[in-house]
């Protein structure tokens, strides 16, 4: 029996939520509203009347202080013009519906049988006044209230509300059978063409030499002898297939940076061959770096679990990872970032034998906001992607009660096509749990395999092949996941309590192909497994056996347990309300056997499924781009204007709009928060946390993110960025001597094609990024004990290909001594002494100000490390002694950037002549004001510390500009010339205004 139960606001209740959403139909989408008000709908199936009424009666659905309920549809004060009506569409997850299903058990004290037969659904009602048409309400449903790729809507208007209010209730029951139906492809009858064809019905992104390789394989004499043993033929079944496809696929596999690459540099003549750019670079600097090390290595596991593993104290490890979640982001701006924070939580908690989760960092890069003009087939508005990935990490953060103490938002045109959302997490180990190191485990044969947490569904289905192709305007709706951090946060509880208990001997996340990835991984260790797919928990109806192997459904984990512990762990389980299943065992057989009842659907060599994807051969070639060189010219109003206007670009202004919404202090351990400074809305550096209260110790997060240089050279894009996140991290207070790194590539398609001609391009860019991160990781002497890298960042439709600029986000994880040593940006007393270190060149390519005076230059920053590194040294040195009482770093904008958000952050001045700063000779006034020279820093000294400070920093480019002063007023100078004289307040405003929504 269905029954509709309606909440809305109390008469005398203010809607919030709905002026805020008329606020988003005026601003986003410019048609006029009046008002609107926001109606809950939950649908629930398996109650009589008379227990609906009771959950009415008894508030389980709303709060009776400020909302009402009933169970016939309610008509809010104002009358509105047209009702709008959005629901989840069958199969997508529905959180809010699974918290309100348990209440409602709970409250009615359902017995097993009960809560079986219950389901819950739910729906929210816009009742919207102001709007001229259908075609108006339907625009508002589309483009911003549903996400046609998951939601479904109805519209009403006025006239056929009165007649007939509400809207028929829709449903899908779930009972969790799934379709027992196995298909299995004529591989050995197949074209080429066919081949191809097949793989791109079933997005498996399979490339004609993969597919010859599987052919070959599933054609071996002696092994279609052993699969007719089992009951299966010579071609594979589509289990197989698409356990493979997700297995090889170039989320998973890397096969780009795993290629034989020629690389032809036009400029030297010269010609090389690189095997394998991880290999050759990442992998080896980092190893490099180790050896180096001896005796002070800090790292513990690098590149071989689900985050990378360093020492922090004696006691205690920290774990990192950095994610991307670029495609689903593209086509649901919320669920893809919600998935993206929630997912890489989940690293840290498969790492080693499990970590806790200290803290999140997020990185975005979207077109701006105010974009104008037609948009490409399936693509969103960047405003509207803006706001849902906002929302997403907020909610998949803050309900995961983790903080976010880092990040940044960068603006290019050129993300229109795809979004880049990165979301990062820190965990922390105990050194030893259980008397074993933590940063170790291991799956062993018998070992029973469990899957804890969430339920299994279409959604995420395809997701790691998905993201291995370009996003076109026939990706498919499927590939987006919804997580619930709710369920997330109760599994890691109980993971937690079970880690401590020696429950299981291995545990990692269901990411990328979910269980055909983890249980694969893991089956590595042992030596094979024996998996039941029918053993597997459903959210809803008819999942056939690939689905339910490769969904990526979310908050799930994979676990080891041994025998002898597994009637506790699932006693441990269910007394924490965490769903545990047991799918099989690990063995030692050497093969993926996966059954689904009583027959085989899958039966792979494990050698074959890890390393028999055939490794591409590439051509890249470097010629360098012709960049005209055009001089910049002073705008008319002079150089107080501009710096101004230098405030209010996208990639410069305040982010404060977007750091609000994401708790910082949960935890209590946040040292250097976001915002800084006498009214908190300075930029800071890098975060600071104390992962232990008790203890003096601090880590540092930091990272450096500056795609517009590789317009120029990408080399030198690496260069900056791992410069940047370096610095960011001293600038705060982190020993240069302990840093880690995670390197995150984000590329267009580097492979040449009919579609790319210029891959050989591309991918030579790809290369030379490379080259500088080993040359400058080595330089800075850290070390990468993580990362990942996005491919295929592209979009095709309507005519229209659109390439991200090639990305690299770096960050950096760094040990701060002590946190009571923390230093921020913002001027603190009059009268310090204010000290540029490191020199200006005449750098302005790609520069902010080229964007804003629209100029072009070919004179990229470049980073001079070894005395980069010196400096920071030296720089922390003084930090440790109490030295210096305000640092910034240079980066977008350059010296006058970085000199305003310091006076912002104070709402003190200063006086400072520009001309002292180190190399500054013959630069024009906007060289030395905006160049983006790498490596520098402004610092404020207190006067007493002048001889001290000098003499720890003589023989370097230390130079002294003038001193803080009472009066709130930025004065700069050249010599006795004036440049301009701002008040702080007023590069306040400009600094906040763009994104003051």
């Amino acid at each position: 029996m269905l029954s509709r139960v309606a909440v809305g606001l109390r008469p005398s209740v203010r809607d919030v939520v709905g002026q805020r959403v008329a606020g988003k139909i005026q601003s986003e989408l410019h048609l006029p509203v009046s008002a609107v008000s926001i109606v809950k709908i939950f649908t629930i199936d398996g109650l009589d009347p008379s227990a609906v009424e009771a959950v009415i009666a008894a508030g389980v659905l709303h709060d009776p202080v400020v909302q009402t309920a009933s169970a016939a549809p309610i008509t809010p004060a104002v009358p509105a013009d047209w009702v709008i009506e959005v629901s989840f569409r069958p199969g997508v997850t529905d959180n809010e519906a699974r918290t309100a299903k348990e209440a409602i058990a709970l409250a009615l004290g359902l017995d097993e049988a009960g809560r079986k037969g219950l389901a819950v659904y739910t729906g929210v009602q816009y009742h919207i006044a102001g709007l001229a048409d259908q075609a108006a309400a339907e625009h508002v449903a589309l483009d911003l209230l549903a996400n046609d790729l998951l939601q479904r809507h109805d519209v009403k208007s006025a006239a056929q509300w009165t007649a007939e209010p509400g809207f028929p209730a829709r449903t899908a029951k779930v009972t969790g059978k799934a379709d027992s139906t196995v298909e299995v492809p004529d591989l050995f009858n197949m074209t080429e063409e066919q081949m191809l064809t097949l793989g791109r019905e079933r997005t498996l992104a399979l490339s004609l030499d993969e597919w010859w390789a599987i052919r070959a394989y599933f054609g071996l004499p002696g092994f279609k002898v052993r699969r007719v043993s089992w009951g299966l033929i010579h071609n594979p079944t589509d289990v197989e297939l698409e356990c493979l496809a997700q297995t090889w696929s170039e989320h998973c596999k890397h096969k780009i940076f795993s290629a034989d690459i020629t690389y032809v540099d036009n400029e030297t003549g010269r010609t090389e061959v690189i095997s394998s750019l991880y290999k050759s670079y990442i992998q080896r600097s980092t190893a490099d770096i180790r050896a180096a090390l001896g005796e002070n290595d800090f790292c513990l596991s690098v590149f071989s679990d689900n985050a990378g593993v360093v020492k922090f104290t004696e006691n205690l490890n920290l774990c990192i990872k950095v994610e991307t979640h670029n495609s689903p982001s593209a086509l649901d701006p919320y669920g893809g970032a919600l998935t993206g924070i929630v997912g890489v939580n989940r690293d840290p908690m498969g790492t080693g034998i499990g970590a806790n989760l200290l803290c999140n960092t997020d990185v975005f890069c979207f077109a701006s906001p105010f974009h104008e003009g037609t948009l490409p087939p399936r693509l969103l508005h960047p405003r509207r992607v803006l706001e849902g990935v906002r929302e997403g990490v907020e909610h998949g953060g803050n309900k995961s009660g983790v903080p976010t103490v880092n990040g940044s938002i960068v603006f290019d045109e050129r993300f229109l096509g795809k979004p880049l959302v990165f979301c990062g997490t820190v965990g922390m180990l105990p050194a030893t749990i259980n008397g074993k190191p933590s940063h170790v485990k291991k799956a062993l044969p018998g070992d029973y395999i469990v899957m804890v947490g969430g339920r299994i569904g279409k959604d995420g289905i395809h997701g790691a092949t998905f993201s291995s192709e370009e996003l076109h305007e026939g990706s498919p709706a499927t590939a987006v996941q919804i997580g619930d951090p709710i369920t997330q946060r109760r599994m890691y509880d109980c993971l937690m309590r079970a880690r401590d208990m020696g429950l299981y001997n291995a545990i990692t996340d269901n990411g990328a192909g979910g269980l055909s990835s983890s249980v694969g991984e893991m089956a590595q260790d042992a030596g094979g497994c024996e998996l039941y797919l029918d053993r597997a928990p459903l959210k809803y109806d008819g999942l056939v056996p690939w689905e339910i192997f490769t969904s990526e459904a979310q908050e799930r984990m994979t676990l080891a347990v041994p025998p002898d512990k597994f009637a506790d762990f699932m006693r441990l389980a269910k007394e924490m309300g965490v769903e545990a299943t047991e799918l099989g065992n690990f063995t030692n057989s050497g093969y993926l056997r996966v059954y689904y009842g009583q027959r085989t659907v899958a039966y792979i060599d494990m050698d074959f499924l890890h390393g028999g994807t055939p490794r591409m051969a590439l051509r890249a070639e470097w010629t360098r781009p012709v960049i005209a060189r055009t001089e910049p010219k002073l705008p008319a109003e002079g150089h107080g204007a501009l710096l101004k206007r230098m405030l209010g670009r996208l990639n410069i202004c305040s982010k404060e709009y977007v750091v609000r919404q994401y708790d910082h202090e949960v935890k209590g351990g946040s040292a250097v928060k976001p915002m800084v400074g006498v009214r908190r809305d300075g930029p800071s550096d890098a975060g600071v946390l104390r992962p232990v209260l008790s203890r003096p110790e601090g880590v540092a997060l930091s990272h450096g993110i500056c795609p517009r240089y590789s317009d120029i050279d990408a080399y030198w894009m690496m260069a900056a960025a791992i410069d940047e996140a370096v610095r960011g991290a001293v600038a705060v207070g982190a020993d240069p001597d302990r840093l880690a790194g995670v390197d995150n590539f984000c590329w267009c398609d580097p492979v040449e094609s009919e579609k790319t001609p210029d891959g050989r391009y591309k991918l030579a860019q790809l290369v030379r990024a490379n080259k500088a991160l080993a040359h400058f990781c080595r330089a800075f002497m850290t070390p990468c004990v993580s990362g990942k890298d996005s491919m295929k960042n592209d979009y095709s439709g309507g005519g229209a290909k659109i390439s991200i600029p090639p990305t690299v986000l770096f960050s950096v994880m760094g040990f701060v001594p002590d946190v009571s040593r923390v230093v921020t940006s913002d001027f603190k007393n009059a009268g310090d002494l204010v000290y540029v270190l490191g020199a200006t060149h005449a750098e302005l390519g790609a520069s902010e100000l080229a964007g804003e005076l629209g100029f072009t230059s070919p004179d990229v920053p470049q980073v001079e490390a070894v005395s980069a590194r010196r400096r920071y040294k030296t720089l922390h040195d003084a930090m440790m002694t109490g030295l210096v009482s305000a640092c910034h770093d240079c980066s977008d904008g350059g010296l006058a950037v970085a000199l305003a958000e310091m006076a912002i952050g104070g709402r003190l001045g200063a006086d400072l002549d520009c001309d002292a700063a180190p190399g500054a000779r013959g630069l024009t006034d906007l060289e030395l004001l905006y160049s983006e020279s790498a490596s520098r820093l402004v610092v404020t000294v207190a006067s007493e510390n002048q001889a001290a400070f000098e003499t720890l920093f003589a023989g370097q480019p230390c130079g002294l500009l003038g001193s803080v002063t009472q009066a709130p007023e930025l004065t700069l100078r050249r010599g006795k010339a004036v440049l301009c004289a701002e008040p702080a307040e007023e590069l306040a405003r400009a600094f906040k205004a763009t994104l003051d929504w």
